[in-house]
Parts: C-alpha cells; structure tokens; sequence
C-alpha cells in the first residue's frame, strides 16, 4: 500500500481499521481450539564470573499461539506478548524449551499464565522437570512431547514478537492422557 494511503484508512475508536473490534477480534479467535504449551527458559547469572552472585534462573511461559512451521528444517514458532519476560529474555539469549502439555497438566498451564508475578523460582518447586541438554531449560516430566529450541529469527508482529526457533532436541516419551486444549476462554480436554 502506498504511504500516502495508509493515513486515509478510516480508524474506529479502538485504533482499528474499519471492520472489527477488539472484542469482535477477540471472541472470533476464542473459537480455534489451541494446543497449550510451556516455554521455557534459563535466564543467566547476572554476574557469571562472581562465584557469589546468584545463580540464573528458570523462566516458564504458558502458550497457546505455538505452531510448527518447517520440516526441514525443523522449525516451530511461538509468539510472545512484547514486554512480557519471557519475550525480553529471549531478546537477549537464543536457547529455549517447550513442553507439550497434557490434559493432567493444567495447573501447570495456570501456574505459569499468571500476569505481573515476580520470579519464577517457586513456580518449578513441585513440578518434575529435567533440565534439557542443549539448551538448560526445564523440560517438564509427564509432558506429551519436549522440543529445545534456538532462536533463528524474531519477526515483530503488532503488541507481539513472533519467535522463530530451530528445533534442536525433540522427544516425545510415552505420557498418558491427551492433549491439554484451550477454547472459548478455558482450558479443556479433547473427547
């Protein structure tokens, strides 16, 4: 579209252009069932050579904007609200995690949703996790399926950052139970 144009769009009150709300926008997409993930991450020391200073710490994100993208090469993409944490943390290191999580695993899912929250620490306290080897972060037991990630690309996208990774590890160990599914504002199960 030309610049000249782009001034001439008429605007609702919201800031849209002409035709949908935020509401609108908002109710149509709580229609698309997403699969739920928790990415994951370890954030470095913040003074590596002080043998004092605290060590890093892990960082869990719940999403369900996260999809794959490639085979080949073995891409996925997870979107990331700008500002948030994990999206700044991200910003500054490439290494991270996801797990798939399963229909067992909502508080898991809500846990890691809360908004405005601190640390992280005692978020993994009762969860099982091991620590992934190419990338450091938690990688949680019982997840349908885990992936570790590095950053290839971040492609700014509205109030989001689109974050492309490439898939370095992918397991998917015998979990039971289905998928954990989010619709209509809830999460739920499949069947």
């Amino acid at each position: 579209m030309p610049t000249d144009m782009i001034d001439t769009v008429p605007k609702t009150p919201s800031g849209h252009a002409e035709g949908v709300s935020n509401d609108e926008f908002r109710a149509a997409m709580s229609r698309l069932a997403d699969g739920v993930v928790l990415v994951t991450a370890r954030e470095p020391s913040l003074d590596p050579d002080d043998p004092r200073a605290p060590d890093g710490e892990d960082v869990g994100m719940t999403a369900t904007a996260f999809v794959s993208v490639s085979l080949d090469p073995p891409l996925v993409m997870v979107s990331l609200r700008n500002g948030s944490r994990m999206d700044d943390l991200l910003d500054e290191q490439p290494r991270w995690a996801v797990s798939v999580l399963s229909e067992s695993q909502r508080h898991i899912a809500g846990r890691f949703a809360m908004k405005g929250r601190i640390s992280d620490r005692l978020l993994f306290d009762d969860i099982p996790y091991t620590r992934g080897e190419a990338t450091g972060a938690p990688l949680v037991g019982g997840a349908l399926a885990t992936l570790e990630c590095r950053t290839e690309r971040r492609v700014p996208a509205g109030d989001h950052t689109l974050v492309i990774g490439r898939v370095l590890t992918a397991t998917a160990p015998s979990a039971d139970g289905g998928p954990l599914v989010y619709f209509r504002g809830r999460y739920r199960q499949l069947g």
